[in-house]
């Protein structure tokens, strides 16, 4: 499987949405009550928030055979080369197969000058939490969270970024 990694388009917009919708849920069951992961989605992935985000901050797809199967939202913390991770999330039958990795590589490369990428990753999402353990993140602070009324242990972890190849 060949994976390539671009810049997001606007038209790109309903397959993101679709991504972020199929991989919350798949994620999120049994840790995040379904209407709340709703609520979130139908915010945080409208068409609006979309637009203000693919113009405010830096969005990238990952594609195999056409087929947009994954996404990473990058935002710039401050001058001095830290970013926060927004998000990566990817089709659930695409996860393990290489397009977290290059996702990840495409905002280490194309964000110039970075040299700290922050994330927040609920405790209870282990898959995700292992894949930035591996990649070399590690958790500097834990603390609940109020997430429309549901509270999520949420950690905070930090990625030194150095020349490394992923």
């Amino acid at each position: 499987m060949v994976i390539q990694v671009r810049k997001m388009k606007k038209k790109d917009i309903p397959l993101v949405q679709h991504v972020a919708k199929t991989s919350w849920h798949d994620t999120y069951e049994g840790i995040i009550p379904r209407h709340i992961q709703e609520q979130f989605l139908q915010n945080a992935y409208s068409n609006y928030s979309m637009k203000r985000r693919l113009k405010n901050s830096y969005f990238f797809v990952a594609e195999t055979d056409g087929t947009i199967i994954g996404f990473a939202n990058y935002s710039r913390s401050d001058p001095d080369g830290k970013v926060e991770l927004g998000a990566i999330y990817l089709l659930p039958a695409y996860q393990g197969k290489g397009a977290g990795t290059a996702l990840l590589k495409e905002g280490i490369e194309k964000l110039q000058g970075v040299r700290e990428i922050h994330l927040s990753v609920e405790k209870n999402n282990i898959r995700a939490k292992t894949f930035y353990e591996s990649k070399g993140f590690a958790a500097v602070s834990e603390f609940d969270e109020d997430f429309a009324g549901h509270t999520l242990r949420t950690l905070r972890m930090v990625l030194k970024v150095k020349k490394i190849s992923l």
